[in-house]
């Protein structure tokens, strides 16, 4: 009896859990002057007054106001408050009419536990943008995949705002451009560009809707019904101080779970300290584990975009449309992506 009931539960593929009709794409709200965004710790505590006093003044700098969330300050344990106290500070933000946008202050760890908690009722019928990254990715991927609605990521407060960052972050959110990403290509004193390179694993050109994160992240909520559609998306990732066996572990993970066979194309963004680690003779290199996993797939791929723990970053929309170039390295959105 049970194995004929089997087929019933329907987990044949890589999103089995997730739900069988996708939710209708929804577009935030763009931010304008003089627009108030909430500022949120869903992770790690903040520990620094001063790290939020900075975030205030940056976003005021772009002609934005802020307010705090009520949570901000909390500690528990390595988690900023409580998952309940978390979880309230995410829904209230989407819950207030007088709030325009919300930035996460920190990544860390912790996300994931309040995917259960979010009230993705009042989320759907209040959409705003939602801005982070690394740990921020659960609950940019889950929005998605439960209301439709596109998120970002991109810059956390904490982060280096400069000039690089502060221009993809303005062009997709305030100007509603369908943004072309590309890397820096700065020579300096050099004969060559040297830095921020992007290595086409796969060339190519593909179309589809991106989706993606933090490795780490990702790989640790398969198997859950918070994760989009994995078919014919454009998977990009990152991660950081992950050594290069735990980045194949991970790849191996999202092999075995079906999602790198359902996906048209792959942006591979930054892998900071990411190294084969004491002990490690004879490890393979990084570029070697992509490759193996990556080349197989026939799709288009690189890596080296300008994603992940770096100073300066793209805001890259979850649920978006898109197009990458594997061969000059860019992701070209179709539309913009905030109305």
């Amino acid at each position: 009896m049970a194995a004929a009931a089997v087929p019933l539960l329907g987990f044949s593929s890589a999103h089995s859990l997730t739900p069988d009709k996708e939710p209708k794409v929804l577009l935030p709200p763009r931010l304008k002057r003089n627009d108030t965004v909430g500022l949120i710790c869903p992770a790690g505590a903040a520990f620094s007054k001063e790290t939020v006093q900075i975030t205030i003044e940056t976003l005021e700098a772009l002609g934005l106001k802020v307010k705090l969330g009520r949570h901000v300050f909390d500690r528990f344990g390595y988690l900023a408050g409580t998952d309940q106290a978390r979880a309230e500070d995410v829904n209230a933000m989407f819950a207030d009419k007088g709030v325009q946008g919300i930035l996460a202050i920190h990544g860390g760890w912790g996300c994931a536990r309040l995917l259960p908690l979010l009230d993705y009722k009042t989320i759907q019928r209040n959409p705003k943008p939602l801005i982070g990254y690394s740990d921020i990715t659960s609950l940019l991927v889950a929005i998605t995949a439960k209301t439709g609605l596109v998120t970002f990521h991109g810059p956390v407060g904490a982060a280096t705002w400069n000039k690089f960052s502060a221009d993809f972050f303005t062009k997709v959110l305030f100007d509603g451009e369908a943004v072309l990403f590309e890397n820096p290509k700065e020579i300096g004193d050099n004969l060559t560009i040297v830095k921020d390179r992007i290595t086409t694993i796969t060339p190519g050109t593909a179309r589809g809707r991106l989706v993606g994160g933090n490795l780490t992240v990702l790989s640790s909520i398969i198997g859950s019904d918070y994760l989009p559609h994995w078919k014919d998306a454009i998977l990009f990732l990152e991660d950081i101080n992950e050594n290069v066996y735990k980045i194949d572990r991970m790849l191996t993970q999202l092999k075995l779970a079906g999602v790198l066979d359902e996906v048209k194309g792959v942006v591979f963004g930054k892998c900071s300290d990411c190294d084969p680690g004491s002990g490690s003779y004879g490890s393979l290199t990084l570029e070697e584990v992509l490759e193996q996993h990556l080349q197989p797939l026939k799709v288009p791929v690189y890596s080296g975009a300008m994603i992940g723990h770096i100073t300066h970053k793209f805001t890259i929309p979850v649920g978006a449309m898109a197009e990458i170039n594997a061969a000059n390295g860019t992701i070209q959105l179709l539309n913009g992506v905030v109305v």
